[in-house]
């Protein structure tokens, strides 16, 4: 399989600090790809790179097969909307419309009317003087018009309302089914990452540490809550992975790593009063994979 994004090895440092370390990461055409990780991991990094923003100094990163730095025709397939976005200080949201008219080949003329009743925002005001939510429906506007082929997100919702967020996802949402539009995001709000992703990428000081299918995933970290005549037996642990234990009252709380079957049998064989298999959602998976590798988690309650 050739995936529409495709980064092998890639390293990149800044004045002796790595933030990337032999990063690999494969996102399939028309997937919704969530990249996540705490502060300082290296997400921006890459998503620079990808944009080609930044070459590595090492290692290789393609779209579609296609080195993107320096390549005018990947260009007009990938666009990007940061937290940050750029436009220009004087403009208009009408000069930013003629802008991205004059730039991308594949701008869309009535689609960007058809989406003008859901945006709501006068031509002739300027874009600096709008409040950062609806600097966001601009981006949004501009970039949707454009027909992307691969579609990267850094924080892209932060300002907007629930409803205008609702309202935009299901736009990206029907980009990727009608289209077959691949999706990057990076979010700190890991619930929404969870409504719209397919694929998840947990990445950690430079380098990628799990990279999966979200159902995949959320299927290898279980969450069990256990009543039993007594605690939990030393011979439990060293027959399970359990990543997290607590307790309050009589029941025990165990984040266990593994299949269901063996854990379901070895739980049984305690002859447990109560025993529950308690789905986790993405940001419990996350906390507890980090958890795993020394990230400090202290004072989270199970």
């Amino acid at each position: 399989m050739r995936f529409m994004i495709n980064v092998k090895g890639v390293v990149k440092s800044f004045d002796g600090f790595r933030a990337l370390n032999m990063l690999d990461m494969n996102v399939e055409k028309g997937s919704i790809y969530g990249l996540v990780g705490p502060n300082g991991a290296g997400k921006t990094t890459i998503i620079n790179h990808i944009t080609g923003a930044l070459t590595p100094d090492s290692g290789i990163i393609t779209v579609d097969g296609e080195s993107v730095y320096d390549n005018e025709k990947i260009k007009q397939r990938v666009l990007s909307i940061a937290d940050d976005w750029y436009y220009y200080g004087s403009f208009t949201v009408g000069d930013m419309t003629r802008f991205y008219k004059r730039i991308y080949n594949n701008f869309n003329a009535e689609r960007y009317m058809r989406m003008a009743e859901l945006f709501s925002i006068e031509e002739k005001r300027q874009i600096r003087r709008l409040s950062k939510g609806m600097k966001k429906q601009v981006a949004f506007h501009l970039t949707l018009s454009c027909m992307p082929d691969v579609l990267i997100l850094d924080e892209p919702l932060d300002g907007l309302d629930p409803v205008m967020r609702k309202q935009i996802l299901n736009l990206i949402i029907n980009d990727v089914s009608e289209r077959g539009m691949t999706v990057l995001v990076s979010s700190h709000n890991l619930r929404e990452l969870e409504d719209i992703c397919d694929h998840v990428g947990i990445i950690h000081r430079g380098s990628m540490i799990i990279e999966k299918p979200l159902d995949d995933l959320k299927g290898s970290v279980h969450k069990y809550q256990v009543v039993l005549n007594g605690d939990i037996p030393e011979s439990l642990y060293k027959k399970l992975n359990i990543l997290h234990s607590s307790k309050i009252g009589s029941v025990h709380n165990l984040i266990i790593k593994g299949v269901p079957e063996e854990i379901n049998y070895a739980i049984k064989e305690l002859n447990p009063l109560i025993c529950e298999n308690i789905s986790l959602t993405l940001e419990e998976v996350f906390i507890y994979e980090l958890g795993g590798l020394g990230y400090d988690f202290k004072g989270i309650i199970v």
